[in-house]
């Protein structure tokens, strides 16, 4: 790719798209030139430009029209960026490579056009039928910057580094997703965040650690593809909006859902109601995965517009890996299987009903939904256990050994469900609750007689 600027004598450096990418957060719109096959020109507006690497961005495909003929006739256009920042005007010579229509690319910049149609008043109107993807063939600066380019608040490198040190004292997984969600909050200053970990079985993911929130919403579903979340999971690329879209709005409509799957004869709901913001602007959703394995999603949210930039988006992609190899680390169990422990049944004032239904493994205790999906057939069978046998202590080994479970062999995504149930059963002050012993071992501390029931 040709580059415009001086040599290394000189002052100016080399423009580069890494250090153009303030212009591609969509603040001014972009002009984008093409010519027919006669060399007639054609000058529009586009909605979107997306980075996509150090030599490739894509365009937003919305309508077939002269831009898109011209596009496909001559392979080649030449688009206008403003830096919104310090009002610099640049030129980007493009060469046409491919269209995508889904995948990854596709959902990101899907997300971030329904965020632009928001904020412009045209949803319903602007949809995305392609990502056309571009090789740079040179950058040039049309216009110099009018004002110097403004010192960020938080500087994203040694903050980054802070919260990767208050990570890496965390001593269990629990403790890891609560330290990282602090640590995010104290030095980069986002206060409303949540770790979600997938259950496969169900096609969901569970909020395991969230922060900033009147109710905690531990053990809230947000199901594969729903909002910035759940594309951020199918898809495994960041997701990003910084207008919102009722398309990617959680809230309400998860609220509904959660009421509308009442169990038979229950008179609770089968969820926990999502605890996200009420009428938030920027949503930002960076998968964690480990080695190849998706094992959770960090998720954000703010109430401002424009608060998540490609900065932000850099440097939580950066503690969403870190997230994933502490947590693996965390999860290894080496400790020898060990025979379980067992007592007598006791004498209790107080009496528990847990009640399972098969059909989704959701537990009920005293009418009262705790749980679902893995970790409620977790439960069920630590409960079941307990009440023909007295067995009260437990290792994760025999856990993931179980057949009846189904459990995949990657000890992060059996650690995971423990600490979301652990916590489920703390929130709801149950009489049974659970307590770490040891690495790989846990006991549950009952206090009340418990009866069974199978649905």
């Amino acid at each position: 790719m040709e580059m415009s600027g001086r040599s290394e004598d000189d002052a100016t450096p080399v423009l580069t798209l890494d250090a153009l990418r303030d212009c591609f957060e969509g603040a001014v719109p972009a002009v984008l030139a093409t010519v027919d096959p006669d060399g007639t020109p054609n000058v529009s507006y586009i909605s979107q430009i997306q980075y996509v690497d150090p030599g490739r961005v894509a365009l937003s495909y919305q309508f077939f029209n002269k831009t898109r003929r011209n596009i496909l006739s001559t392979r080649t256009a030449a688009v206008e960026v403003v830096d919104p920042l310090t009002t610099a005007f640049y030129q980007l010579d493009l060469d046409f490579e491919t269209t995508e229509a889904q995948g990854p690319l596709f959902e990101t910049m899907k997300a971030k056009l329904a965020g632009i149609a928001s904020h412009t008043g045209m949803e319903g109107v602007f949809r995305l039928m392609g990502a056309d993807i571009f090789r740079v063939r040179a950058i040039r600066q049309m216009l110099p910057p009018v004002v110097p380019r403004p010192v960020p608040q938080i500087a994203m490198l040694p903050a980054l580094c802070r919260v990767l040190a208050d990570m890496a004292r965390a001593g269990t997984l629990g403790e890891l997703y609560d330290t990282a969600l602090d640590a995010i909050a104290r030095h980069l200053g986002i206060t409303n965040l949540m770790i979600l970990v997938p259950d496969n079985t169900r096609g969901a993911l569970d909020a395991v650690a969230t922060w900033g929130y009147a109710a905690s919403g531990i053990g809230a579903e947000v199901r594969l593809g729903d909002g910035v979340i759940g594309v951020a999971a199918r898809e495994r690329v960041a997701i990003r909006i910084d207008h919102m879209s009722t398309d990617y709005l959680y809230g309400t409509a998860v609220r509904d859902r959660v009421r509308a799957e009442a169990g038979p004869g229950a008179a609770e709901s089968r969820g926990v109601a999502f605890p996200g913001l009420v009428h938030p602007e920027s949503q930002i959703a960076l998968p964690i995965i480990w080695q190849g394995r998706l094992t959770g999603v960090l998720f954000a949210e703010s109430p401002l517009p424009l608060r998540f930039r490609h900065e932000e988006e850099d440097t939580l992609s950066c503690i969403a890996a870190a997230l994933a190899a502490h947590a693996a680390a965390l999860a290894a169990d080496d400790d020898p299987a060990e025979t379980p422990k067992t007592l007598g049944a006791g004498s209790f004032d107080t009496t528990l009903t847990m009640r399972h239904f098969a059909a989704d493994d959701s537990v009920f205790a005293d009418g009262d939904y705790v749980i679902k999906g893995v970790a409620g057939a977790i439960l069920w069978k630590l409960v079941r256990a307990h009440v023909a046998t007295g067995t009260f202590e437990f290792s994760n080994r025999e856990l993931r050994l179980s057949p009846e479970l189904r459990l995949p062999t990657h000890a992060e995504n059996l650690e995971a469900r423990l600490v979301l149930l652990e916590r489920r059963l703390r929130e709801k002050a149950l009489p049974i609750q659970m307590e770490k012993t040891g690495r790989g071992r846990f006991r549950l501390v009952v206090q009340a007689k418990i009866t069974v029931q199978e649905e």
